[in-house]
Formats: structure tokens, sequence, C-alpha cells
């Protein structure tokens, strides 16, 4: 989330009013021809989002060695930690107590050890503020950043930035850019201001995070949230339309009634009798509608090899994750939307350890049933 940044500041002739977010470039989702524009929809409005009940773990680097250097034009370099101090930890951890409090099925967990986490958090000065979306950060390699918080978070709009790029990280992408918000930009009165301190942005990187439309099929829903957290405020001038914000955009602070209906819907509150014991070798249906999941318990009688499948037309995700004394850790993934197969583990399991997995509908034709089975 933006906020005003006086550090970045440089001599250059003049600033932008707003420091701001700015997603990291991925891999745009294709799909073959022979995939109908309804099952392309379906599977993008799920694409990235975290299977219900995942515990996120999260990892501050704090190693001397956690950085890099940055060049400057005159042939220096300087040493950029990726370290935050405990000040800057403390909002991080504050924000995600924020999203769990909403009752959510999501849970977040912070560890000791970059290798047990999903998301590792950096607060490397300069970078700005940045996150890969949803679980695309599985990705991404240990020693890397997933989220970096590039400026003081202390300040008054401190917390809102920790919540934008948690947002983020759950899978929620900059609500500016909805399709259904109908802003007419004027596009190089945008491109000027971007490219001014603090962010210094190029025109491609100012087309993608904020003039850029996003699928229709990725957005909360199908009206605009101007106050959402996953907002950018802008100043006077850059809007033509609608009228109404020509002399700019203050989305109100903190996650914004729809946030929370929005996060609340997806990801719901799961209880234990949810899940399903599934028995080697006995197929259980799975009866859901798309966008739902099935979550079954699986006790393995040896330690070997196993092998976990869907069975039907859907396209499915589907995660495997050993229960560590109530603390799911995860294991593996595989997801057949768009492809003509079926989801597939592959994986060793131990005799006395419980695990769990989950299955996600994210398209279904009709033409027959879904079912899950291991052996």
């Amino acid at each position: 989330m933006p906020e005003r940044d006086e550090a970045s500041e440089s001599e250059s002739n003049g600033t932008s009013a707003f420091s701001y977010c700015s997603l990291r470039e991925v891999p745009e989702r294709t799909f073959a021809a022979n995939v109908s524009p309804g099952r392309a929809s379906a599977i993008l409005e799920t694409s990235n989002k975290w299977v219900n009940g995942t515990v996120l773990h999260y990892y501050f680097f704090d190693r001397d060695g956690d950085g890099e250097y940055v060049y400057f034009r005159d042939g220096s370099r300087e040493w950029r930690s990726w370290a935050g101090d405990a000040s800057q930890m403390e909002v991080v951890r504050g924000a995600f107590r924020q999203w769990q409090d909403l009752g959510i099925g999501l849970q977040f967990a912070e560890v000791a050890s970059r290798d047990d986490a999903e998301l590792r958090i950096g607060f490397m000065r300069g970078d700005g503020a940045w996150s890969y979306v949803g679980s695309y950060a599985l990705n991404i390699g240990q020693n890397q950043r997933t989220i970096n918080y590039g400026w003081d978070l202390t300040g008054s709009d401190g917390m809102d930035t920790a919540l934008h790029e948690i947002g983020h990280a759950i899978g929620l992408p900059h609500e500016h850019q909805n399709p259904n918000a109908g802003i007419l930009w004027d596009e190089e009165a945008v491109y000027a201001a971007l490219a001014k301190p603090p962010n210094s942005w190029s025109r491609d990187k100012t087309y993608h995070n904020i003039i850029r439309k996003i699928p229709a099929d990725t957005v909360q829903g199908s009206d605009w949230d101007a106050n959402s957290i996953m907002h950018y405020p802008f100043e006077a001038g850059l809007i033509e339309s609608p009228a109404q914000y020509r002399n700019g955009i203050n989305p109100a602070p903190g996650l914004s009634p729809r946030d929370k209906t929005w996060v609340q819907k997806f990801y719901p509150s799961l209880a234990e009798e949810d899940e399903v014991v599934l028995e080697r070798m006995v197929p259980e249906m799975v009866a859901i509608r798309e966008g739902e999941q099935k979550n079954f318990t699986i006790r393995p009688d040896a330690t070997r090899a196993y092998h976990m499948q869907t069975f039907g037309t859907s396209d499915n995700t589907m995660v495997l994750f050993e229960d560590d004394g109530g603390d799911p850790r995860y294991m593996a993934t595989d997801d057949d939307s768009g492809h003509e197969r079926n989801a597939s583990i592959n994986t060793r399991l131990y005799k006395g350890r419980s695990y769990i997995l989950r299955v996600r509908l994210n398209y279904s034709d009709q033409s027959g049933g879904n079912a899950v089975m291991y052996w």
C-alpha cells in the first residue's frame, strides 16, 4: 500500500505524491485452444489462491548475508540488508493478526527458519513494497524474498502498507486495476507522475501496476471498491473519469467492509468435522460446487511411497499437508486445471503420522462425477 516516503525523494525536478507497491511480474496463465472461455474463466477465478485451511508460515530475513548490492551510475555500490528491526516486524505481525482475526480459514504462523516458510519477508530500503500474488510464492527459492517492505512502517500509513502486501500474498490483485472500475486515466499524466521520485518507474512498470486492466475473473466481485486496502490513493490530475475522482482518490484506512466479506467468503472458517477419513484403495466422491473444496485425513498403515489422484473430467487443485501436531505443513501440490489429465501426487508417507489432503474444484463440465483415491 502506498505511503508518503520523504526519505526516498531525490534532487530530481518534482516528486510524485505517493510511493506505490509494485507487483512482481510473473508469466500470464495461458490455455490451449480446446479450453473454452467459460472453463478458462473459472480457472482464473481461483488461480494462485491457496487452498482453504492452509497455514502460511512466514519468516523474517535475519542473517548478515541476507541482502544484496545496489549499483550506482558512478560505478559505486552499496549493500542493502533485507533484515528489519523489531518495530518494523511488529507492524507486519499486527497486520497478519488483523487478517487472521476475521475468522478466516487461512492461518498465519511465524517461523524461525526460512526452510519452513511459504512467505519470506524482507525490509530492503529503496526496493519498494511488493509481493508475489498468492501461491505463486511456492515457485520462489527459499533464499529469496516473496514480500518486501521498502520504507518505514511505523508511520501513519505503515499498517495499511503491511495489510496491502499480505493481501497480495493471499491472492488479491490491485483493486484500481479492476475492469469494473471504469477509470479513464490521463495516461500521459500517470506516466509522468510515476517517472518522478520516489517511484521513478519506467512506462512498462507503470502500465503493469496502474494502467493495465486485470481479467475480470481475478477481481473480488462485480463492483469496484474504491476503499479497498488493495486500492492505491491517487493525486489530483491523473483520473479523467469518473468525474468525482478528478481531484484524487484517498481510500479509507484499514480493511474495507468488502475486503472483509470477500476474504471470509473465499476462505471460510474450517472445522475438524469438515475432514473425511480417506481409506486406502477406497474412492471418495467429491460432490462440491466450483470454488469449494473437500478435505480428507490420511493415516497410512505402512511407511512407503503412495499415490494420490483425482478421477473425472473436472479441473482440480490438490494439496497434501502433514499434520504436525495441529499445524499443517505444506508437502506437495498438483493442479490439473486446463489440462486433459487428473491431479496426482506421489510421495512417501509414514506410519503413525497424519496427513491432510485438500481438493478444490476449479471447474466442472457437469458431464460426470469427480472422485479421489490413494493407494
